[in-house]
């Protein structure tokens, strides 16, 4: 692990100003790798999922979720005006858009159903039209047989421009569970394993040491890709 850790970090070759919209080159599935050793899903890469990947690149979702106050010197997490993304149930390229608007929702637990109006974050999702977006963003799980042995994780991320074909940057991070796949108590392997990782999740000043590393995952894609793609401020 000691060894891979040398080999990690973030590298970026170059970047790109005033970036409206993304194309996600790959999607992560719905669900949480909790402790399957072998499946190459990328544990380390882990962040939200199903829509909620494509939600945390769009323009306002994390304004809905942070403090009044965030912390000095935390990412700001702009977003951009759109994202876009091959659906897998059919194939055909999507732009997606969201803001803070009132919508329904329904119920649950109560004895008749019934809805209730709320304010929320919410994404809109149209046929794409036109070529798609300059930027790409993608991801690959590039554990081996042999590190897997020793529940290591390796994880690629990358930023590319989709015209030129040439790599913006990467990021190259792994993890290991020190448990090495202990499940006792419930406890789940890879989640223990994000605070046991290279580069670190907590990289933010003043960090809450006793917050566990896979808590500290959430929008570390978005966090990286915005350092390359600074976002267009304003509409």
């Amino acid at each position: 692990f000691q060894e891979r850790c040398k080999t990690a970090g973030e590298k970026i070759y170059r970047t790109a100003e005033d970036v409206e919209g993304v194309f996600l080159m790959k999607l992560r599935p719905l669900g949480t790798n909790h402790g399957d050793q072998f499946k190459l899903d990328d544990p380390y890469g882990r962040d939200l999922d199903g829509v909620g990947y494509i939600e945390s690149f769009a323009r306002g979702s994390y304004d809905t979720m942070r403090s009044p106050n965030p912390r000095p010197g935390w990412p700001s997490r702009i977003g951009y005006l759109y994202v876009e993304a091959i659906d897998p149930a059919d194939g055909k390229r999507y732009r997606y858009t969201g803001s803070v608007r009132e919508v329904e929702e329904r119920l649950s637990g109560l004895s008749g159903g019934g809805t209730v109006r709320i304010t929320k974050f919410a994404l809109d999702k149209t046929p794409a039209q036109g070529s798609q977006p300059r930027y790409g963003v993608t991801y690959e799980d590039i554990s081996t047989r042999e590190e897997r042995e020793y529940w290591i994780a390796g994880s690629s991320l990358k930023v590319i421009n989709l015209i030129t074909k040439e790599v913006m940057a990467e990021r190259i991070g792994y993890m290991m569970d020190r448990g090495q796949g202990n499940t006792s108590g419930g406890r789940s392997p890879w989640l223990f394993a994000a605070s046991s990782a290279c580069p670190d999740f907590h990289r933010f000043p003043n960090p809450v040491v006793s917050v566990p590393g896979a808590s500290a995952q959430i929008r570390q894609t978005q966090d990286f890709v915005e350092k390359v793609l600074l976002p267009k401020v304003g509409k």
